[in-house]
């Protein structure tokens, strides 16, 4: 149960586990704490039902809306206290709900499976990053203005306003983040978009990584045709994390090659994986650990599954390259421990480019397989010096990332944006570059590649 507090806020229990403070401190700025300052940038954003930085803010707040903030236990109170006094300040009438999601612990290399794979409908068993359905359901039982919950997938339909809140920790919460420029986000965001929209239709996509993938697929015409997902000339919801793979349905889905990584969305690091790419779909899964066992049962068990939005028996299809946008994200803080948020928030970092096997976030394919009991959900691998190049046509080669480079942040059109807001080769230039021994630390991938969690977790500790 949970203690009431005054104004509608509810506190949450106390956390039975010990873990590292995070790094960030609350500092004061001309009397504010900066929590504070970077939570009134949020009221000044656009709300545009987004999960991408850069796009997500609650700038439509009027005094006396009704709001509903609805987090769990991973969330800092600090954060949410910041973001709640912040509606307050515009006049909203702010309750606040804690879920308990039970105590912190340490990651294990299964963690993804157990929140990303169902077979019950959604509704009755949501999914790690997905908004709560009974919360959803409260917010228009209760009347409320605006919903701020959840921190991943699509936002849904709703007759509130809804906006996500992503940031769990004081390092997610930093004014580097927050106050980044949008219209950087939004130009370089469109102008990689601009590659494929306009000069891919009918091409081809090679996608390599300096850890091992080397994959190719074709853009065929056809998924120009309005029925794909966040597939539009101006995918201004997706800036951040445009899909540089068509999403289903995938009639001609041909890609193939290889996949090779080490982390996952919400998983302790593993063993290098190895996926084997045919005609769209995963075939084989090698190395990955205890990931990789799991993921090659869940293969198995799906084999002959004949899932609607897929051409093919099969539940891992890969539908999903989503290619992140932000050059300030790092790696979070203490990301040995469930509150950190896993590696799920470092795939935003601009360039850094996920990808995802199986059906899309609570789409068709779905809602059918809850119906029958099948499994569904989809698994990531992150690519973090990726190379993705478009070649078109007439055989022109486009590229839009370059070894985890972001190309579209050195285009002349961007850094004279960046000129308004300061100094442009540090506003483009990336906080945070992954250590990986071998590739842009001292060392051997090989040994990194056989156990990154202890150069991973021993470089944090």
């Amino acid at each position: 149960m949970c203690d009431e507090a005054s104004e509608g806020t509810v506190i949450p229990p106390d956390v039975s586990v010990e873990r590292p403070p995070a790094a960030l401190g609350v500092t004061e700025i001309n009397g504010e704490t900066e929590l504070q300052s970077v939570a009134r940038h949020l009221m000044d954003i656009p709300e545009q039902r987004s999960a991408h930085l850069g796009s997500i803010g609650y700038g439509g707040t009027r005094p006396g809306d009704k709001v509903l903030v609805a987090v769990d236990r991973s969330y800092d109170p600090e954060v949410v206290s910041a973001v709640v006094g912040a509606l307050r300040e515009r006049g909203a009438l702010v309750d606040v709900m804690w879920k308990d999601s039970g105590p912190d612990r340490l990651f294990d290399e299964v963690d993804e499976l157990e929140v990303a794979i169902r077979y019950e409908p959604w509704r009755d068993r949501p999914r790690r990053w997905e908004g709560d359905p009974k919360i959803e359901d409260m917010a228009v039982h209760e009347g409320y203005d605006l919903l701020v919950h959840g921190r991943g997938g699509p936002t849904g339909a709703t007759s509130f306003r809804y906006e996500q809140i992503p940031w769990l920790s004081k390092d997610h919460f930093s004014r580097e983040i927050i106050n980044y420029p949008s219209e950087i986000i939004a130009l370089s965001s469109q102008i990689t978009w601009d590659a494929i929209w306009n000069r891919g239709r009918g091409g081809r996509v090679r996608l390599t990584d300096l850890e091992g993938t080397d994959i190719s697929y074709t853009l065929d015409e056809t998924y120009w045709d309005g029925t794909h997902h966040g597939w539009i000339p101006e995918p201004k919801r997706w800036y951040g994390h445009l899909f540089g793979h068509p999403t289903p349905p995938l009639p001609y889905a041909d890609a193939a090659g290889i996949v090779k990584g080490t982390t996952s969305h919400f998983s302790r690091a593993f063993p290098q994986i190895n996926l084997q790419i045919e005609d769209g779909q995963v075939r084989s899964v090698e190395g990955g650990g205890r990931y990789g066992l799991a993921w090659a049962e869940k293969l198995e068990e799906t084999k002959g599954i004949n899932y609607p939005g897929f051409v093919r028996p099969g539940l891992f299809n890969l539908w999903e390259a989503a290619i992140g946008g932000h050059p300030k994200v790092r790696r979070a803080e203490s990301i040995e421990w469930w509150s950190s948020g896993g590696f799920e928030w470092e795939r935003r970092r601009s360039g850094v480019i996920h990808l995802g096997f199986g059906t899309f976030w609570r789409g068709p394919d779905e809602a059918w397989a809850a119906e029958r009991g099948l499994a569904y959900g989809h698994l990531h691998v992150h690519l973090l010096f990726p190379t993705f190049v478009v070649e078109t046509l007439d055989g022109e080669q486009i590229t839009l990332v370059s070894r985890g480079r972001l190309s579209a942040l050195d285009d002349p059109r961007v850094r004279h944006l960046a000129e308004r807001y300061g100094d442009p080769d540090e506003l483009l230039r990336e906080s945070w570059i992954p250590s990986i021994p071998g590739l842009t630390a001292p060392g051997d991938y090989e040994n990194y590649g056989a156990d990154p969690a202890s150069h991973i977790y021993g470089a944090i500790s």
